[in-house]
C-alpha cells in the first residue's frame, strides 16, 4: 500500500511539472509589464505606448509601463531589452528606425531578427513633403524639376541619420533621380524649426505634427507618402502620383528577447491586435493619420524582414553611415 501511494505521489508530482509550463504561460501576465521605448520622451514612439498602456492593462490585468531609454539611435534602449529575461516582462517598442539600423551601423550589440522574437505590430503613418514657404514650388514635379536644374542646389532636414525621414529623403532622391543635400538635425524639433525659418529647403515630416503648420501658412505642403492619399490631408496627392510606387512611412510595433514563451507572445498579439482593431482607437487614430495594423506574430517577422531588405537597399545605395 505503501508502495502504491508513493507511486502514485510519484505519477501526480510528474503531471503536475508537465503542465506547469502550460499554466503559467496561460496566467501572463501575473505581475506588471515594462515596455521600453528606445526613443525620447514626447516622440510618437511614446505617445502610441502610453496610449497602448492602459488598454493593454484593462484587456490582461496587469500595469504596463512604459520606460523611455532613447539613446544612439534607438540602440541603447534595444540592448537592454535584448539582455532582459526572455519571460514577456520587458518589452520593446519598436519602429522602422530600427530595420534601417541594420544596415545602417556596420557594429552594434545585437541583431534584431536574432536576438528579439517579433510580437505585434501597432500601426503606420504616413509622411508628408514639406518645403519652406518661400521656395516657390508648389508640386512634386515643380521640385524635382527645380533639383535637376541645379543638382546639390536643394537642401533636406532629417532627424538623424537613419530615421524614417532621412530615409524618405534618401528614397526619394533614388527614385526621382535628383541630387539633394541631407542636413541631419539631432531631433525632428530643430529640424522643423530651420524648415519653417527657411534656413533649409524642404523636409520630411509626420503628417500628425505638421497638420496645423500647413493649414497655418508656415510651411508649403506638396504631397503625402502613402500609395493611397491621407485622410487627413485630403487636398494633398501623393508622391507615388509623380514618382511610381514611392513609399515611405513610419510604423510601431512590439518585440521581446529571444525565448519569451509562444503562449505569451500569441497572448500578447491578440490583446494588441483586439485594441489597434477596436472602433474607438481607429476613429482616434484616423484623426492622427494613423492606421492600425493587425498581423499575427509570423506575418509580423515577415513584414519586419522585408522592411529592413526595402531600406539595405536605400542605405547602400545612398552611402548613409550612422553619424554622418
Amino acid at each position: 500500500m505503501h508502495t502504491l501511494t508513493r507511486r502514485a505521489a510519484l505519477v501526480l508530482a510528474a503531471t503536475a511539472a508537465a503542465t506547469r509550463p502550460t499554466r503559467a504561460a496561460d496566467a501572463y501576465p501575473s505581475r506588471p509589464v515594462t515596455v521600453i521605448v528606445p526613443f525620447a520622451a514626447g516622440g510618437s514612439a511614446d505617445v502610441y505606448a502610453r496610449l497602448l498602456a492602459p488598454r493593454l492593462q484593462a484587456a490582461l490585468g496587469q500595469s504596463f509601463i512604459i520606460d523611455d531609454r532613447p539613446g544612439a539611435g534607438s540602440i541603447i534602449g534595444t540592448e537592454y531589452v535584448k539582455n532582459a529575461p526572455a519571460d514577456g516582462y520587458t518589452l520593446l517598442l519598436i519602429s522602422n528606425t530600427h530595420t534601417v539600423n541594420e544596415t545602417l551601423f556596420s557594429r552594434k550589440p545585437f541583431k534584431l531578427m536574432t536576438d528579439l522574437v517579433p510580437v505585434a505590430p501597432i500601426n503606420s503613418s504616413d509622411l508628408v513633403l514639406l518645403t519652406r514657404p518661400d521656395l516657390g514650388v508648389k508640386t512634386v514635379a515643380e521640385l524635382i524639376a527645380r533639383a535637376k536644374a541645379k543638382p546639390g542646389d536643394l537642401s533636406y532636414a532629417s532627424s538623424g541619420p537613419g530615421t524614417p525621414y532621412h530615409m524618405a529623403g534618401e528614397l526619394f532622391k533614388q527614385m526621382a533621380g535628383v541630387d539633394i543635400l541631407h542636413v541631419p538635425y539631432k531631433g525632428s524639433s530643430p529640424a522643423r524649426v530651420d524648415v519653417i525659418s527657411g534656413h533649409v529647403d524642404l523636409m520630411f515630416d509626420a503628417t500628425t505634427t505638421m497638420a496645423s503648420f500647413i493649414k497655418g501658412g508656415k510651411v508649403s505642403a506638396l504631397a503625402t507618402t502613402g500609395l493611397i492619399r491621407s485622410e487627413v490631408l485630403t487636398d494633398l496627392p501623393t508622391v507615388a502620383e509623380t514618382v511610381l510606387g514611392f513609399e515611405a512611412t513610419i510604423w510601431l510595433g512590439i518585440m521581446a528577447p529571444k525565448g519569451m514563451p509562444p503562449e505569451a507572445v500569441d497572448r500578447l498579439n491578440k490583446a494588441v491586435s483586439d485594441i489597434v482593431a477596436s472602433p474607438e482607437v481607429k476613429a482616434t487614430w484616423s484623426k492622427d493619420g494613423a492606421v492600425p495594423m493587425v498581423m499575427q506574430p509570423a506575418a509580423f517577422r515577415t513584414y519586419t524582414d522585408q522592411d529592413i531588405a526595402k531600406w539595405a537597399k536605400v542605405v547602400k545605395l545612398s552611402g548613409a553611415k550612422a553619424g554622418q
